[in-house]
């Protein structure tokens, strides 16, 4: 495993759009490693998109301290309700904004061994997964945050 360079602010591969992964195979999985590695090495940090690492593959990992979510493909699915609440990234280290995002979801991915998972969340990590996803997407909390400070 290796740690990554956090992508941050003006940096333009934020901006693009992730290809998906084609295949499950060793390559992915050590990004994915390193992924983690660099996310438990970061402070203040729940999840971590690939392109925030400069790859730009539709890969995600999440650790909100109930064990290590690694997500290839990862999309919404279904969602119902709203929450307005504060986020942070850390691509955007001491920037901080209120977002709407959905109360919960279905999110349908792959694991990393290729097999299909549908994750049903709600509250924190709804709104954790879809700010991955947009991640993917080249969309950064600034974009939505209706409400953006800095610390």
């Amino acid at each position: 495993m290796a740690l990554r360079e956090i992508r941050t602010f003006d940096d333009s591969i934020l901006r693009k759009k992730s290809k998906p992964v084609e295949q499950v195979n060793d390559r992915i999985r050590t990004i994915l490693d390193d992924m983690v590695e660099t996310l438990h090495n970061t402070p203040n940090g729940g999840a971590l998109a690939a392109n925030q690492i400069g790859i730009l593959r539709r890969l995600v990992v999440i650790d909100l301290g109930d064990g290590v979510r690694k997500l290839i493909n990862p999309e919404v699915l279904s969602a119902q309700g709203e929450q307005f609440e504060p986020e942070a990234c850390l691509s955007f280290p001491g920037w901080w904004g209120k977002v709407r995002r959905p109360q919960s979801v279905v999110v349908k991915a792959l694991d990393e061994n290729g097999c299909e998972v549908k994750i049903h969340a709600s509250d924190f990590l709804a709104k954790c997964l879809c700010h991955e996803i947009d991640h993917l997407d080249g969309i950064v909390f600034i974009d939505k945050a209706e409400e953006l400070n800095e610390d």
